[in-house]
């Protein structure tokens, strides 16, 4: 078992002492971020010990323990803490003192259920508010605000009564102290692929509700790796609806460095999760900005221009398609809205107002919007005609997303494209072009690198791919459902008729001579045939 094998399965066992207790999204929101506040408390204490390294002393050496005399004079304790302060809140963005570090929050002591231990509720929760609250008048207090608003200590799902609740919370915290982050090996990002790993399993039991926090890994490369097509660096990406900001991170992933990273989330504890997410992987305060705000309503970026957008809006949301959005200059274009059952031509033209010339536009849709009529037709009509800016379509398998089960594709755009005269569709759906794991589909690393390659090649492969040029799609006015372009259909063996009647005629003279002798039969019986 690998280092990250093993981390994995230990934070999911630890996310498991929580799950008996209370639902999926509860128990979620804990144990993230217990993981989330012992991070902070490492980051803290490894950058605290570099600047004090100098001096000779570590950051713990600054601890004021109960009946111990510190080995740093009162006086000189209070500067070293102003000028760790100072740099840490201007660096990681926020401060911790080191009696507030986890390791020594976590009481001592052997009773693995925390029945012994000392009441710590209320000190921790004045710890979690410390974080945001030392961020205040600073850069990053957006990025900190509330982060730690749905870990509330006071609830009744840790347990009855306060002892209960705290014997759970101090097992829980006890189980994660024996857990290695090893934040000290930055050549390697283990926490933050566990975390990641994490917030997968949890989508991967919430139903219906794992849309709204979790695009799969698998989707989430392929998206990623098309908007970076032929790009080693990018200046800014963008998620209108994103999540967790898995899908974000993945794109980072992909190139050696992205300028900034930019996104808006709806959901508030989606919104924590995201930021916590980011702050997990090394992602540096001043390099995301991420909105806790409705996009089609409220969009928080609209001075910005992205090179790359990647999103997986919720499918076929309603939105409010009244007269305002006539005239807002994100949807007004193509003379018709969305409907207001069903926002996807919106998120899409949204995405597509906020583009760069030259930009990347990657995002996840349901099926409907490649050949539903009345507005959406004229909206894909718009894109094509008078835009030019549909790059490919791609079609994914269907019960490939947590709590759905209807087939989605990816819809490329591209700004100032340089094959102009035509549209790339592939066909990723049929059978052989993924695996079944239990009751969801899931591309396979084979799969991803096909659907990739084939979209920078625009190769055109038998029953997978194919090149349709603007005349043909708007020969077939405009209908971009797959099966009119990628050809899949599989011929069934040839019947020999002559080999079938012959094989007829010898059964037909077998069952006379099994009727003749069943009569036989009847007759030494003394009994009427049936025949």
């Amino acid at each position: 078992m690998t280092a990250k094998q093993k981390l994995e399965a230990t934070l999911w066992d630890i996310a498991n002492t929580l799950r008996g207790k209370m639902s999926a999204d509860d128990f979620r929101d804990y144990i993230l971020g217990f993981i989330f506040y012992k991070y902070l408390s490492e980051k803290m204490e490894l950058y605290a010990d570099e600047i004090l390294h100098p001096d000779g002393i570590t950051y713990g050496e600054l601890l004021v323990q109960e009946g111990k005399s510190a080995r740093v004079k009162k006086e000189d304790r209070a500067a070293y803490l102003k000028a760790v302060r100072d740099l840490s809140v201007e660096h990681l963005g926020y401060f911790l003192e080191p009696e507030e570090l986890f390791k020594n929050i976590v009481p001592k002591g052997e009773d693995e259920d925390g029945v012994d231990a000392p009441f710590i509720l209320d000190k921790l929760t004045q710890v979690l508010n410390h974080i945001s609250d030392s961020t205040r008048g600073h850069e990053s207090e957006d990025d900190f605000a509330n982060l730690f608003e749905d870990l509330d200590l006071t609830s009744s799902k840790l347990g009855k009564g306060e002892k209960d609740k705290n014997n759970l919370v101090v097992k829980v915290l006890r189980k994660l102290a024996t857990v290695d982050f090893e934040l000290g090996d930055s050549q390697r990002d283990v926490l933050g692929d566990a975390y990641e790993y994490l917030i997968a399993q949890f989508a991967s039991g919430a139903g219906k509700k794992a849309g709204e926090f979790y695009t799969p890994q698998e989707v989430s490369t392929v998206l990623a790796r098309i908007v970076t097509t032929g790009k080693k660096r990018l200046k800014s990406v963008y998620d209108p609806t994103c999540g967790s900001g898995s899908l974000l991170l993945r794109v980072k992933r992909e190139v050696l460095d992205v300028g900034t990273i930019y996104g808006q989330e709806m959901n508030p504890t989606t919104f924590n999760l995201c930021r916590m997410n980011m702050i997990m992987h090394d992602v540096h305060y001043r390099q995301f900005d991420v909105r806790n705000e409705d996009t089609l309503e409220r969009p928080q970026h609209l001075e910005h221009r992205f090179e790359a957008i990647v999103a997986n809006p919720p499918f076929s949301a309603h939105w409010k398609a009244g007269p305002t959005k006539s005239t807002d200059d994100r949807f007004s274009a193509p003379g018709k809205l969305a409907p207001k059952t069903k926002a996807d031509f919106a998120f899409l033209l949204h995405m597509l107002h906020q583009l760069e010339e030259g930009g990347t536009l990657a995002c996840v849709l349901p099926h409907g919007v490649l050949f539903r009529g009345a507005a959406e037709a004229h909206i894909r009509e718009y894109l094509i005609r008078d835009l030019n800016v549909l790059d490919a379509v791609i079609g994914l398998p269907a019960q490939i997303f947590y709590g759905t089960g209807i087939p989605t594709s990816i819809v490329v755009l591209k700004k100032g494209r340089k094959d102009r005269d035509n549209i790339l569709f592939i066909d990723a759906s049929a059978e052989g072009n993924y695996e079944k794991v239990k009751t969801q589909n899931k591309l396979r690393p084979e799969d991803v690198d096909r659907i990739v390659s084939t979209y920078r090649e625009r190769s055109e492969q038998e029953k997978y791919s194919h090149v349709a040029t603007l005349a043909v799609v708007k020969a077939n006015g405009y209908n971009l459902n797959i099966p009119r372009y990628v050809d899949t259909f599989e011929a069934e063996e040839a019947v020999d008729l002559k080999a079938v009647a012959k094989e007829l005629v010898a059964l037909e003279q077998g069952m006379k001579a099994t009727d003749a002798e069943l009569a036989g039969y009847c007759k030494e019986l003394g009994i009427v045939a049936p025949f």
